[in-house]
């Protein structure tokens, strides 16, 4: 009779389902506003340039980009996946979060829309640019929008019963809507609000969690006696390691050799990912890039640092609380049981953040929560698409199209989004069947296994100018094929579980991921120093205001890729300018508005004019007041990090 009970308690009950009338009002509420914000950014904002689309014309102010950097960053893979890995080993997962306090550093002073095109800049040569926006565009597709769209269908089927891909449709059409028309001014103020929903819904089910749960001590309590009451398979009964919480669940920095997320890799491993994603990923450095000014930036980063002290206490934890309330479920180690309760035989801790919402929040929170979950789903897609349709755009397409006009790369960059949409459809099958085990791990494996060659170079680009073209392209290209055969070999054997471990050689699964990223880095770092410095070096006259030491030369920079440059850019000018002449019909002025292809060129601009503007864009000055106060907040954050990290270590 217990084992039926709790067989039950596992399926979907419908009385859980979200199928009232105060949860389906709050839903669609929710939607009118979302997009509602993202209409009027649409009308507000220009959209017909490619600083206007992809930068938003470079004027936001630090708490959009502040807002939009954190809800970029948590998407509903975050929510699942903290919770879940939360609840299988315990606070440590905290630490990936808390880590990025110290990581964002201050963007060159360019006139760029990506970092690809700093390094075509820095090294000059195409290779460079097109290998690392290519790379950026499948680390999109296998991690970043396979793992949103996978955990935002499991939070889905289990409130509301719907199908699967029929959910994924209807959220893709949402979010590429308004991503395609609106560019990233509407990304930036639809994610403001997607975080402040996503905040509020989420510290009241940390309230409602702790509360019934009993309080901070009786959760520490109660986490490390959660173990399912059935452990015995048709082998025989399970290893206790399987099923009994960690003695170290509730400490962050853990043994080096034996811990699940050893003290060296969360501090040095985990530094080098953060670097890459935080410095260098197109969808961080685009909210960046659109700063009105480096005041504006820092400030926005900091404020981000602030917001990502949050999810050790309103993702990590509600997960462990999970596993208190629910632990034949969301703790559950006996494959035919897990596979009646989730789906898959490897274990239910996927399912711990939204079975929590789904039971324990009542009508209308539990609609404000399913909210809290696409906002973060939303959020983080559009942001890709945006960023995804930049890179291609701007580091693809114009290769093929050199003389492509700005009203092409409009259109291209809204058609790769639709592209982009069919694909990440098409790859749901794929990501059901590969996902077992914890899924944030799965993000941080295959990040560790790509990013750290990325990291390498930027790095050196920055702080070593005797890095040149062949010891960057070569240092990323070795590094790809290391990185390539430790996770080809681990997908190939299969990662394992505690009734069917893997048989992966020690030598090469063995390793913890963070530590393999700590020696990719390494060997990335060796390559790209040892090819160029048997290589010639970089002449100073093509690297001025473009790395550390020659940041502050006031001397006129004569670019690598100058010769790659349209010889005629005006051509581009005059036929936009002849085509917004010709008479249009209702239909074609509709079409324009829709798309933002419908705003006028501004008049063509004096030579004077132009450097004004070429200064305004590249000047990194500060007012001392703000630059005092920015760093100030900068210096307490990395404070409270540490406070953070040592109260829990």
């Amino acid at each position: 009779r217990r084992k039926e009970g709790t067989r039950k308690a596992g399926r979907m009950d419908s009385s859980y389902k979200i199928n009232n009338p105060a949860d389906i009002s709050v839903i669609v509420i929710y939607f009118v506003v979302v997009l509602a914000v993202g209409l009027w950014a649409m009308y507000s904002t220009n959209r017909g340039t490619v600083g206007g689309f992809f930068l938003a014309g470079r004027s936001m102010v630090w708490w959009p980009i502040g807002a939009s950097l954190f809800a970029s960053n948590i998407g509903s893979g975050h929510f699942v996946g903290l919770a879940g890995t939360g609840a299988a080993g315990g606070i440590a997962t905290g630490g990936f979060e808390w880590n990025v306090s110290g990581t964002h550093l201050n963007q060159q002073p360019l006139v760029v829309v990506t970092m690809p095109e700093y390094l075509r800049k820095r090294f000059g040569g195409k290779r460079i640019q097109v290998y690392l926006s290519v790379l950026s565009l499948l680390l999109y597709i296998f991690t970043k929008i396979s793992a949103d769209i996978f955990s935002g269908a499991i939070f889905i089927q289990l409130a509301m019963g719907l199908n699967l891909y029929l959910a994924i449709v209807i959220l893709l059409a949402i979010t590429g809507l308004y991503t395609i028309t609106g560019g990233l001014a509407a990304v930036i103020y639809t994610d403001t609000l997607q975080t402040f929903i996503m905040l509020v819904g989420s510290f009241i089910l940390m309230g409602f969690a702790f509360d019934k749960v009993g309080g901070y001590n009786a959760f520490v309590e109660k986490y490390m006696n959660a173990i399912p009451t059935n452990v015995t398979y048709t082998n025989g009964t399970l290893n206790p390691k399987c099923y009994t919480p960690r003695a170290d669940s509730f400490h962050i920095f853990r043994d080096p050799i034996t811990g699940d997320l050893p003290w060296p890799g969360l501090v040095f491993g985990l530094s080098i990912l953060a670097l890459w994603y935080w410095c260098t990923d197109q969808v961080i450095v685009q909210r960046c890039l659109s700063g009105k000014n480096m005041s504006h930036v820092k400030a926005g980063c900091i404020m981000c640092g602030y917001l990502k002290l949050l999810p050790m206490f309103l993702m990590v934890m509600p997960g462990m609380i999970s596993r208190i309330l629910y632990t034949d479920v969301v703790a559950c180690v006996v494959p035919s049981e897990c596979e009646r309760y989730c789906g898959t035989p490897v274990g239910c801790t996927n399912i711990a953040y939204p079975k929590m919402v789904v039971e324990l929040m009542p009508n209308g929170l539990r609609g404000l929560m399913l909210s809290v979950m696409l906002a973060s789903l939303m959020s983080s897609l559009t942001s890709i698409f945006n960023s995804a349709s930049t890179l291609f755009t701007m580091d693809i397409y114009t290769k093929i199209r050199t003389r492509a006009s700005e009203k092409e790369l409009m259109l291209v960059g809204r058609i790769f989004i639709l592209v982009l949409i069919g694909v990440s459809i098409a790859w749901v099958p794929v990501v059901q069947s590969a996902q077992s085990g914890q899924l944030f791990d799965y993000i941080q494996s295959i990040t560790s296994y790509l990013g750290p060659p990325i990291a390498a170079v930027f790095l050196l680009a920055i702080f070593c100018k005797r890095v040149n073209e062949e010891g960057a392209f070569w240092g990323l290209v070795i590094g790809l094929v290391v990185g390539l055969a430790r996770m080809l070999t681990e997908f190939g054997y299969g990662t394992g579980s505690c009734t069917n471990p893997s048989v992966c050689p020690y030598i090469v699964c063995g390793i913890h991921y963070l530590y393999f990223a700590m020696i990719l880095f390494g060997i990335s770092i060796i390559v790209i120093l040892g090819v160029s410095l048997i290589t010639k070096p970089i002449p100073d006259v093509h690297l001025y205001r473009l790395c550390w030491t020659l940041r502050n030369s006031k001397e006129e920079r004569i670019d690598l890729d100058a010769d790659e440059k349209k010889d005629n850019p005006s051509e581009d000018e005059v036929s936009v300018a002849e085509g917004g002449d010709e008479e249009q019909g209702c239909m074609k002025k509709a079409y324009n508005w829709f798309c933002g292809l419908d705003q006028q060129k501004a008049p063509k601009m004096s030579k004077e004019e132009e450097e004004a503007m070429q200064k305004k864009l590249t000047d990194t000055s500060e007012v001392p007041l703000w630059r005092n106060v920015v760093n100030i907040n900068g210096i307490i954050l990395l404070a409270v990090a540490v406070f953070c990290h040592a109260f829990f270590a």
